[in-house]
């Protein structure tokens, strides 16, 4: 951190100015003793020139004044930090009065919403959700994937190197697929090691959206089919040369099960020449099935993402689109773009051509059938309504559908029409244009939007066609249905992960010479191991929001054991194991996260401060007011990284925000760069100590991270940011515009719930869904 006493009055009084939340103009007068004046009164005399008669700014100071403190620590942060100048501060009646008048008249969430009311924008679906609704509507004319607790995949075993026509002398469930069969077979009762073939059948649960490599490991014939059980995503049945290793990339979305077959066969080439081959000792045969997820190493596919029953084949749009807007926090899609509407008509084109090469399966008409043009009709005309969400009026379907169909040379091409004109229409690309808050087709889709990122399915648009969902309870009902769904879990989880910070980084690389063995395997085992300690909490019976801070127990397998210290075989899978219990809490102490709060040789309290204070707290912090780089540790060898941090941010523009984030990031010291418990640091030992001044003004102190944790577990403040960020995250839109009660109806509902994740979920996507608390009574949840 430069000190700020070394640069220039202008740029010094500029430093000051940028560095907290709220920043107030320079006070051109010293404040004497005497009664307090109104804060008004000195707000129009001594700040109104930088930030405007409304706090909306000028051009000495552009950023309007908003945020999140309390009166008590704009009062605090105007005494200690304006005017720059110690000996002309206002004096502590005055710094209070005059941040009552700010916070008051428009700095605060409720004067803002007084002086500039949210509203709901109008939004075009997302990335995410256009690709979900993509996939679900094209997959609403195949039959249901069928749900199976089960993991793994289902093999059968055959007497000879043929699959078809050989002898089956097994089936099982095998929990995932690496095998090395040496030179007798895959079961001692194997009569001829030379020959023999397997095949694997069922689904693949993809955890990511993005871009799957598959790797299959064989010194023998195989054949890999992922999703399309047409054309194989790896095939080396044929072998050529020394290859052992084949590979095939796909693009998938997350929450989805893809069919699987692995086919593979020893003695499967050179069948005629058998005879000599079993003059020579028998071969080894080996395989493996392997994937690289986005962004993560190379892994076998565990069990957990394997499952024995075949799926139904679903569609991907893979089209690349620009990203959407997350300034705000979360994703927003209030502007389109030429780049997006280019993504747009290039995805339409792909669907079309795909559900026009498949028309014969997903419109029930055989190419030889007599009624086949009818048929075809019909499949567009409900093409174009689950498009929109809703049934069309006659006028609307003529022009979608009936116009589509005349002088097309043939109905394939028709077909194409119709789904480009129903898929770049606004009645699918924006989900409310013009509807009333008190739709039900609409109330349908918000509830649907909100929990699958998708469209409605058939049983919420039959509640909707009876008017059933204008009841809460009703809205619940489904909407508690809706939870149990794969890709309501899935979306929880991409939460929690954005919620966390953790997909910020692109990799956890860290220092060889002071962290041997963590690599990117490492790193992959630790993301795996958070995924499932969410997935654990998510799924379980309470989902309780206090477990995920207060938990004791990390998910190791065998590698990470070793590097964490735990004794396991080496070859363990992922098991719940009590680590450091007395230290560690839960997702704030979980290895990943603190590897991805750090550096690549030391900790860093800084951003663990930063996330906590953001995340868990919900407390606005600002950008450092110059670029700052970390104080290399040569510059201060015997200082430990908490003497060095409060070192680099004493100056009081730092200090602005550094006194809410360094006392929070302090108690994660006990835990190194790879989230390792550690006793010293640089020789010292380690102080965990911290402390938090609460809105209200309220200092709490913490001996470590334990004390931390049961404090943002039981605090009402850490409740309502997590309360307001799962809003958002669900709903893409800012909670104040659904009415000034809808916020403390959700805290209330949440306290209620006995701080149920899933519950939440739903009480949110419910008060979305319905019109304004203020124009009806909800049942079940007290206002």
């Amino acid at each position: 951190m430069i000190p700020i006493r070394s640069l220039a009055p202008t740029a010094r009084l500029s430093a000051i100015l940028a560095a907290p939340a709220l920043a107030l103009g320079v006070l051109s007068a010293q404040a004497g003793p005497g009664p307090a004046k109104p804060g008004a009164e000195i707000y129009r005399q001594k700040c109104v020139s930088c930030h405007g008669a409304k706090g909306e700014g000028s051009k000495a100071y552009r950023k309007p004044l908003t945020g999140t403190r309390s009166v008590g620590e704009l009062a605090r942060f105007i005494q200690q930090s304006m005017p720059p100048g110690a000996a002309r501060r206002l004096s502590a009646a005055d710094a209070r009065s005059v941040a009552a008048h700010i916070h008051a008249a428009f700095y605060s969430p409720l004067a803002q919403a007084r002086s500039r009311p949210a509203r709901v924008e109008l939004s075009r679906l997302t990335v995410r959700q256009y690709r979900n609704t993509l996939t679900d509507l094209i997959g609403s004319f195949r039959p249901p994937a069928p749900l199976d607790d089960r993991r793994g995949l289902h093999g059968t075993y055959f007497k000879t190197g043929r699959l078809r026509g050989g002898e089956k002398v097994l089936e099982r469930i095998d929990p995932e697929i690496r095998f090395d069969f040496g030179t007798t077979g895959p079961l001692k009762e194997q009569d001829d090691p030379y020959q023999f073939a397997m095949r694997w059948e069922g689904a693949l649960l993809a955890p990511d959206t993005g871009e799957y490599e598959f790797v299959v490991r064989t010194d023998q014939a195989a054949r890999l089919w992922i999703n399309d059980l047409r054309r194989p995503v790896v095939d080396a049945y044929v072998k050529s040369g020394s290859d052992n290793v084949y590979r095939g990339t796909l693009y998938l979305l997350g929450g989805r099960a893809y069919p699987l077959r692995l086919e593979f066969g020893k003695g499967v080439q050179g069948v005629d020449d058998l005879s000599k081959l079993k003059k020579k000792p028998p071969q080894p045969a080996s395989i493996s099935l392997e994937w690289r997820r986005p962004k993560l190493a190379e892994e076998v596919i565990p069990q957990r993402c394997l499952m024995p029953v075949m799926t139904p084949e679903v569609y991907v749009c893979s089209t690349p689109f620009p990203p959407d807007d997350r300034s705000a926090g979360y994703e927003r899609a209030s502007s389109v773009s030429r780049e997006w509407d280019s993504a747009a008509t290039e995805a339409a084109l792909d669907a079309a051509a795909y559900v026009a090469e498949r028309l014969p399966e997903l419109s029930g008409a055989r190419e030889d059938a007599a009624d086949r043009a009818d048929r075809v009709r019909a499949f567009c005309a409900q093409f174009v309504e689950r498009a929109f969400r809703r049934p069309v009026p006659g006028s609307v379907a003529r022009l979608y559908v009936d116009t589509q169909f005349q002088d097309a040379k043939d109905l394939e091409t028709a077909v194409r029409r119709v789904v480009m004109l129903a898929l770049k229409s606004p009645r699918f690309l924006y989900r409310e244009a013009g509807l009333a808050r008190d739709d039900p087709y609409a109330v349908a889709s918000r509830l649907s939007y909100a929990l699958w990122d998708s469209l409605p399915d058939a049983e919420l648009l039959k509640a909707a066609a009876t008017g059933a969902l204008a009841a809460p309870d009703t809205a619940r009902e489904h909407a508690r249905r809706m939870t149990a769904d794969p890709r309501a879990r899935s979306k929880l989880r991409d939460f929690f992960l954005q919620w966390l910070k953790v997909d910020h980084f692109p990799d956890l690389a860290k220092d060889q010479k002071r962290y041997p063995g963590f690599d990117d395997h490492a790193a992959t085992d630790l993301r795996t191991s958070l995924e499932i300690l969410l997935d654990e909490i998510i799924a379980g019976e309470k989902a309780d929001f206090r477990d995920l801070l207060l938990a004791d127990r990390i998910h190791l397998n065998g590698r990470l054991a070793k590097l964490y210290g735990v004794n396991l075989p080496e070859s363990a899978g992922f098991q719940p194991v009590a680590l450091d219990p007395a230290e560690r809490a839960g997702v704030l102490t979980h290895p990943y996260v603190l590897a991805s709060f750090a550096y690549l040789d030391a900790s860093s309290p800084i951003h663990r401060g930063v996330l906590v204070a953001r995340s868990l707290l919900g407390r606005t912090l600002l950008p450092p007011p110059v670029a700052v780089a970390p104080a290399p540790a040569s510059l201060h060898p015997g200082l430990t990284t908490r003497q060095g941090v409060a070192l680099q941010t004493r100056p009081p523009a730092c200090m602005s925000c550094h006194d809410l984030i360094n006392p929070l990031g302090f108690t994660l010291e006990r835990f190194d760069a790879i989230g390792r418990l550690r006793q010293a640091d640089n020789g010292k030992p380690v102080d965990s100590s911290g402390s938090y001044k609460s809105r209200s003004g309220r200092v709490v102190r913490f001996s470590g991270v334990r004390d931390l944790a049961r404090f943002l577990a039981q605090s009402d403040e850490s409740h309502g940011a997590f309360v307001e960020k799962l809003f958002q995250y669900l709903i893409k839109q800012p909670v104040q515009a659904y009415g000034p009660e809808t916020l403390g109806h959700l805290q209330r509902a949440f306290a209620q719930g006995q701080y149920s994740i899933r519950q939440q979920t739903v009480e949110t996507a419910v008060a979305a869904a319905l019109p304004p608390l203020s124009a009806r009574t909800a049942r079940g949840v007290a206002e």
